[in-house]
């Protein structure tokens, strides 16, 4: 009885020991890991195309890690550079002209640099609030990222059917939150989260396990074109 009270106490141990490492080495071990798959990522598609006498890698018997990453990153500088500078511009505004005009590549330039100036905007809210609509079904409720409000030809068609107010909202599948749904939704239907994006993303990717306990309330949200607050929503659950 002893003996396996004993040997009950040994496995406990070792597997509270086991599991204790491996909380505090899996995380670093799945950075370590992204980051050097990033690298040699970067480094595949771009030290193949740098002269010999400028690459590091040719004076060594070794590669160099974190080169093309670098020329990367020099590289999007003197663009950003030479872009704010009058010279510059006129030669990017010949791009893109160029670019624009071009059949086929015109639609996925222009599509592209859209999305990009949208999310890089400073004042822009988009994938910054989490919220929760209900989806796919009634009864059901998924965790989502506030996009924008409905604008346009969409807003158009939406007042027509008596629905004035919509907003567009992007739900992202667990555990890999790369693709998702775009669903639109009547704003009274969306309830908004005081978490941040991050701890939403992070809910996300651990498929519910990490819940973000303590969260600062969120006095007011600001969309692009319009304010929803916390009153606006306790008014719309009372409808």
């Amino acid at each position: 009885m002893y003996k396996k009270s004993l040997h009950s106490s040994i496995s406990a141990k070792i597997r509270n020991n086991f599991f204790a490492g491996l909380i505090i080495c899996a995380p670093a071990a799945i950075t370590i890991w992204f980051t050097l798959s990033l690298i040699q990522w970067f480094d595949s598609f771009i030290v193949p195309y740098i002269p010999n006498r400028y690459n590091p890698g040719y004076y060594v018997d070794f590669p160099v890690p974190g080169f093309g990453l670098l020329i990367v990153i020099i590289g999007i500088n003197i663009v950003g550079f030479l872009g704010r500078n009058l010279l510059g511009r006129f030669f990017f505004f010949m791009g893109e002209a160029i670019l624009s005009n071009t059949p086929i590549v015109r639609h996925l330039y222009k599509g592209t640099q859209q999305i990009i100036r949208t999310i890089l905007k400073k004042n822009s809210n988009s994938f910054k609030h989490a919220c929760l609509v209900e989806y796919p079904s009634s009864g059901f409720w998924s965790l989502c990222f506030l996009t924008t409000d409905v604008k346009g030809e969409l807003q158009e068609k939406f007042l027509d059917r008596g629905n004035p107010d919509m907003v567009t909202v992007f739900i992202p599948p667990t555990p890999l939150p790369t693709a998702g749904m775009l669903v639109f939704v009547p704003r009274e239907k969306v309830i908004m989260l005081d978490m941040t994006a991050e701890d939403s993303a992070k809910m996300l990717i651990s498929g519910g396990l990490l819940i973000p306990e303590n969260v600062k309330c969120r006095k007011e949200y600001k969309s692009d074109s319009a304010t929803y607050s916390q009153e606006d929503e306790s008014i719309a659950e009372k409808k």
